[in-house]
């Protein structure tokens, strides 16, 4: 291949990268804006059934995450057989299998969510409040892997903008029933937490509904039915040693993360309103990593299936390009228009000046973050996602670790300072797990 040739490929990866990267940025962006509907709405209306929202939250965010990170397990298998309809089909249904038994346990986590708050200490009067909203909950958090698992399938199948339109609808959905049904303009009822739960509902069936019409009707499957039947055990545990460890390590980063806010928020109120306002900005920067990783996958899948290991570590090398470019962009955005977006989140002159000092670093670990994260979906590419759950236990545990005692004597600059480093340190674990693996996989490749 010419030099020129091999520009014309690169260039041709990064567009389709991020053809199917932007729908999905932009989808899971909203679906954070909708969220905060909820927050405010419910924040007007009665300040102790804000306080549930909180507590069911913290334990339904983790829960839908972890979901969403083992449906991403089924991709690189869809996109291998979509050229084989039958075969496609048998994936799908036994990832509907995967996607019942991991949201079946979300589930569960989420009902018992009266539970976990009285053994956590919360106050009797913001557990009653809750009423039916549990419940729920625990059902959204079902339907949201039903959901997922359409989604993974169709950004698999390289369909990202029907992703986005199932995702627009469902929050679009949440945000019009969480006004009308929670603070109950006019005639209409107040349903307080229980309309914010029901909307939630709706969004989720909404969502669900959209991506799995649209995944029946794509024309891979060449009019194979996707009615479930008895699970193949096999393909399914197939699945499930893919998706499982990348369950396993959103778990490990919300963990960590809420050892940096306890540690932060041990430094003072102050610091514990930065570190949270810093986390939001890192949030909004990082999901465009995530919508990068996700459209990198079926790109290393189908180099894959051609047994073309220049081509697999070329794709996951653009997507870092990609994702690069985005949080580069985003970040330079934030620098100039510093002093008008830490507005929104606070009025406080200490909290806004400790924000600026601090910008710097939070830009760094982010970009960082996104590095490490394209070549962690790299390895979901080739289907080899242990090795990066073990990095990322070995680098966030050590995180963990010295949080407390390096947040005490150095500030909020230490902890994010070594958050940077952690995340610089993963670059180098995960991009030579990527190296290792791939090549591994191209030698031996793991059936479907």
């Amino acid at each position: 291949m010419t030099a020129s040739n091999g520009r014309s490929a690169a260039a041709v990866r990064i567009r389709q990268i991020a053809a199917t990267a932007v729908p999905l940025y932009l989808s899971m962006i909203a679906a954070s804006a909708g969220a905060l509907v909820d927050t405010a709405v419910l924040g007007r209306h009665a300040t102790a059934e804000l306080a549930g929202l909180a507590v069911a939250m913290a334990v339904f965010g983790p829960a839908t995450a972890a979901i969403a990170g083992a449906q991403r397990g089924v991709m690189p298998f869809v996109t291998e057989h979509q050229d084989k309809p039958a075969q496609l089909a048998s994936v799908l249904r036994n990832g509907m299998w995967l996607a019942v038994v991991t949201g079946g346990l979300g589930a569960l986590a989420v009902a018992a969510v009266p539970w976990i708050g009285r053994v956590g200490g919360v106050p009797e009067g913001t557990l009653d409040r809750l009423g039916l909203f549990p419940a729920l909950l625990a059902v959204t958090t079902l339907l949201t892997a039903v959901s997922t698992t359409a989604s993974s399938a169709l950004i698999g199948l390289g369909r990202g903008r029907l992703v986005m339109r199932s995702g627009l609808a469902g929050t679009g959905a949440a945000v019009v029933l969480s006004l009308l049904l929670v603070g109950g303009p006019g005639p209409m009822p107040s349903l307080g937490l229980a309309g914010a739960g029901v909307a939630m509902l709706a969004s989720s069936a909404i969502s669900a509904v959209i991506a799995q019409v649209a995944l029946r009707r794509s024309p891979q499957l060449a009019g194979c039915s996707l009615r479930w039947g008895r699970p193949q055990l096999m393909q399914v545990i197939g699945l499930a040693r893919v998706g499982i460890p990348l369950a396993a390590t959103v778990l490990i980063k919300f963990a960590v993360l809420g050892v940096l806010a306890f540690s932060a928020a041990r430094i003072s109120t102050e610091a514990a309103a930065v570190h949270s306002i810093a986390v939001s900005l890192v949030n909004l920067m990082f999901t465009a990593a995530v919508a990068v990783g996700q459209a990198v996958v079926p790109v290393v899948a189908e180099r894959l299936k051609e047994q073309d290991l220049p081509g697999i570590r070329a794709g996951a090398v653009a997507g870092v390009v990609v994702a690069a470019g985005a949080v580069l962009a985003l970040g330079g955005l934030l620098t100039v228009a510093r002093g008008p977006v830490l507005s929104v989140f606070s009025t406080d002159p200490g909290v806004r000046e400790g924000l600026m000092d601090l910008l710097p670093l939070v830009l760094a670990a982010t970009l960082g973050d996104a590095f490490q994260a394209l070549f962690g979906f790299g390895l979901i590419g080739v289907r080899r996602t242990l090795p990066s759950m073990l990095c990322f236990a070995a680098c966030y545990g050590v995180l963990a670790v010295l949080a407390v005692p390096v947040a005490t004597h150095s500030g909020l600059t230490g902890l994010w300072g070594m958050l940077a480093v952690v995340n610089l340190v993963l670059i180098a674990a995960q991009g030579w797990c990527f190296r290792r693996y791939s090549a591994l996989a191209v030698a031996s490749p793991v059936p479907a």
